[in-house]
């Protein structure tokens, strides 16, 4: 049995078969899918080399490897985004070479990719997202009972059970990745590419997904999984391939038995990483932020109280993290904080180093010596249409400024200190922020805020997106704040992330704090633990 995103749990055996296609013994030793040396360069980067990757007919796929790999650029090879001749070697589909000049030609025969940042059209009822591109028609009329009968049916399949008129804007996140895949299910897929599926997707709507793909297998749709979540992909993949800087290193086969992620990361960073997180001895000083009865309400609903009088606290080099499930308040509470930009109806005393302190506007938190980075790098972090020059000035433009005019090579000593500084891997600092890797995106962020140099640091969701190897170089970044004496508020959905960093956690549930506890002592059963009790306590 498996639960509908949202919903109540719908019993396998009385779901609809997930595909019209014929069925296929999952793990068959036919291969559906043939990549023979591809290679792929844009000017002189050599983006993939050589590359070999097969995929069996109804099996799950994992593809691996740090940001800047080549998976993307890989799967833009398979899927026809980049046309035959812009490449070389050759793709095998069903026995037959293939010579995609675009990504119509393999949807037509089966092969759908879902992209991390989801093609909807917000606006668009579910229906219409589905069958924008060949709706049922009579007559060259759109024939709208069939479009919502067929929609119905294929909302079935993947277990989502909403009406084919909702508007996709109406949808959680969880949700529209599930009309995702029952569009791809409209196109009668064969190979369905998922490009980190799960990465802005809650606990419990990530497995209902990885659920439905080991359905998928059994109905003889192969999968080709990308992601950084080690443990989701030990849980469903049958193989995994690794590439490290455009190349294949190795395809392990999970049928043989569990394969350890250390051993998978070894493959992928070409470093044995025996400790996950730098070691740190902490050297905890005073109390540099706290705050008192912080209350906090809904934007929206106005009688909605949503961070519910809470105190909290974070000491001169101190890791404080905040654990909590999806909803829980986390962010919101950080971003009430940071100058009062969620919220309405702030109430509560704020005080920086013992006296009281101003967090009114977004200005006067930075002034006072507050950073926020958000878990949104795209959306709220960056300008990714600007270099990473201007992006990490960007908060602090009096510290590039001359007489209220922009001076251009302090500007340029600022940001290409920070390149060096934190290792942003780029071709130089005049490269749009759009084009770096999620590793490098991240630490342009930080550097914007570096460049304020805080007293305390927010960080929510430091590492969402990102590779391991990008991780441990942030995880070093934030023990090197801490060792400088800020005080380092990490927000994070990883448990494991948690514990290995920080030196206490506290807990958060219901818009409150219900347990603190010192990190050495933490584990994922008492943070938990918790939670769960608030959730039994609450009327």
């Amino acid at each position: 049995m498996r639960r509908r995103a949202g919903g109540a749990p719908v019993p396998a055996a009385t779901r609809p078969p997930v595909s019209d296609a014929p069925q296929i013994r999952a793990n068959a030793m036919n291969a559906i899918l043939e990549m023979r040396g591809i290679s792929k360069t844009f000017g002189v980067v050599k983006a993939l080399s050589d590359v070999n990757f097969t995929v069996e007919a109804g099996e799950i796929h994992a593809l691996v490897g740090e940001n800047g790999a080549g998976k993307s650029t890989l799967m833009k090879v398979l899927s026809g985004v980049y046309p035959h001749g812009s490449y070389e070697g050759a793709i095998l589909y069903d026995g037959e070479e293939r010579h995609f000049r675009d990504i119509n030609q393999s949807e037509d025969l089966g092969i759908i990719i879902i992209h991390q940042e989801l093609a909807l059209i917000p606006l668009l009822s579910i229906a219409e997202n589905i069958f924008i591109a060949n709706p049922p028609s009579r007559f060259g009329v759109i024939d709208r009972t069939a479009v919502n009968r067929r929609t119905r049916e294929l909302l079935a399949k993947v277990g989502l059970d909403e009406q084919p008129d909702t508007l996709v804007t109406d949808l959680g996140v969880g949700k529209q990745q599930l009309v995702e895949i029952a569009k791809a299910l409209s196109k009668r897929v064969r190979l369905l590419i998922l490009d980190e599926p799960t990465a802005s997707l809650s606990q419990t709507d990530s497995q209902a997904l990885l659920d439905l793909l080991l359905e998928f297998r059994a109905h003889g749709i192969a999968s080709i999984l990308i992601s950084h979540k080690l443990n989701e992909i030990a849980r469903v993949a049958d193989r995994i391939t690794v590439l490290r800087d455009g190349r294949t290193v190795d395809t392990l086969d999970c049928r043989d038995g569990p394969v350890e992620e250390d051993r998978i990361i070894r493959k992928m960073v070409d470093r044995d990483l025996e400790h996950r997180f730098p070691k740190r001895s902490p050297k905890i000083g005073e109390t540099i932020l706290s705050l008192h009865d912080w209350s906090v309400f809904h934007p929206l609903h106005a009688d909605r109280q949503v961070i519910k009088n809470v105190d909290f606290a974070v000491r001169r080099g101190e890791v404080v993290g905040i654990a909590g499930l999806m909803g829980s308040g986390r962010t919101e509470f950080a971003m009430s904080v940071f100058g009062r930009s969620w919220g309405r109806k702030i109430s509560g005393r704020a005080e920086l180093e013992g006296r009281p302190v101003d967090l009114s506007t977004v200005r006067r938190a930075i002034d006072a010596g507050l950073a926020y980075v958000t878990e949104d790098r795209k959306e709220l972090g960056l300008l990714l249409a600007e270099d990473v020059r201007k992006n990490v000035t960007l908060a602090n433009l009096d510290g590039v400024a001359s007489a209220c005019v922009i001076d251009d090579m302090k500007e340029l000593r600022v940001a290409t200190d920070y390149r060096g500084r934190m290792h942003i891997r780029c071709s130089s600092v005049y490269q749009d922020a759009g084009k770096l890797s999620g590793g490098n995106q991240q630490k342009v962020v930080l550097s914007k805020w570096l460049f304020t140099d805080p007293k305390v640091l927010i960080l929510d969701e430091p590492t969402r997106g990102i590779d391991v190897g990008a991780k441990y170089e942030i995880y070093c970044i934030i023990n090197e704040l801490a060792d400088a004496g800020k005080g380092v508020v990490v927000i994070s959905s990883e448990m494991p992330e948690l514990l290995g960093l920080c030196d206490r956690i506290c807990v958060m549930a219901d818009g409150a704090f219900v347990a603190e506890m010192p990190g050495e002592g933490a584990t994922q059963e008492k943070i938990m633990r918790a939670i769960m009790r608030r959730g039994e306590d609450r009327p």
